[in-house]
């Protein structure tokens, strides 16, 4: 019978249950001892879900942005003279190397390098997602390279972004009424007429606005007078830190940190959402990251602790 567990740094009772399992099946074969130590070495605080047989499990793996991965690993019973089968919510995932020596730290540090390179990409989506108003944007997903614009009058913009060169002049196709209106046309004709303005050094919003002459609808409830609301710190509720001594370098620091989910979107300041993950009782700790859920929305989010 498979089983499916959550571990943290603060282990539950479950998943110290889990661990206790497993300990007792690494002394059964020496495959359960191999994938048992492996395990141990990466770190159980990162491991998500863990299958009862130990041939499948996911760890929890942050990028440079502190965007959150789920790297999945199903095993074969004769690991590791055969590698790992991999997949993760990427664009296309990397080419494992792998030799009989091979372990599954290799495979972490090499999903490590596959998300570095993806950074642009990923910066570029989130640019677009945050200011533009993209349908199901709710559901926005980090392995698509495809996005559909809302640009006016019943009229959709569909984005492919090259994942290699993220800030050249994507693809682009126009969908709607049909037959097709004059502001489709019109948009049409702009893109064809415009594309080499496209510029590197502008952000991606920007560029297709110039293009094509307009202001795109931005996201729904991105509003003015939400402006002033999205900088105060969503727990203190206050736009700046106290100016305190014992608060160092972060004395009247406004807020720094913003929850990922497109529909929610809250500010925070880091020293205020360390101390409410900490009096949470499910937060994780990993060296100098907590990782929790938004207070708001309930999505992951990853805060590393200062100290100083």
């Amino acid at each position: 019978m498979m089983m499916m567990n959550t571990c943290g740094n603060n282990l539950s009772q479950e998943c110290i249950g889990v661990r206790e399992r497993c300990e007792e099946l690494a002394k059964s074969s020496s495959f359960y001892r191999i994938v048992y130590s492996e395990i141990e070495e990466i770190g159980w605080e990162l491991l998500r879900r863990l299958g009862g047989d130990l041939t499948f499990f996911s760890f929890h793996v942050l990028d440079k942005k502190r965007r959150a991965h789920i790297l999945e690993i199903q095993l074969h019973r004769d690991y590791p003279k055969s590698p790992p089968s991999v997949s993760a919510d990427v664009p296309y995932m990397f080419t494992l190397e792998w030799s009989t020596s091979s372990r599954l730290k290799d495979v972490m540090h090499q999903f490590q390098k596959h998300l570095d390179d993806l950074q642009d990409f990923w910066s570029v989506l989130d640019d677009i997602d945050k200011s533009l108003s993209v349908v199901d944007a709710k559901q926005p997903s980090r392995a698509s390279p495809v996005r559909r614009i809302h640009a006016g009058n019943d009229c959709i913009l569909v984005i492919h972004i090259n994942f290699d060169d993220p800030k050249s002049l994507p693809e682009c196709r126009f969908i709607g009424p049909v037959p097709p209106a004059t502001h489709m046309n019109n948009l049409h004709n702009l893109w064809r007429r415009n594309s080499k303005k496209w510029s590197k050094e502008v952000s991606f919003p920007e560029n297709l606005e110039c293009i094509l002459g307009t202001e795109l609808p931005k996201p729904p409830g991105l509003q003015e007078e939400d402006d002033h609301q999205q900088i105060e710190c969503g727990i203190c509720y206050a736009q700046f830190l106290p100016t305190d001594a014992e608060l160092g370098a972060r004395s009247g620091t406004r807020t720094d940190y913003t929850c990922e989910s497109i529909s929610c979107n809250k500010s925070f300041h880091s020293l205020c959402l360390t101390d409410w993950l900490r009096s949470i009782t499910t937060t994780r700790q990993s060296s100098d990251v907590l990782f929790g859920n938004c207070p708001y929305c309930s999505d992951p989010v990853a805060v590393k602790i200062n100290n100083k």
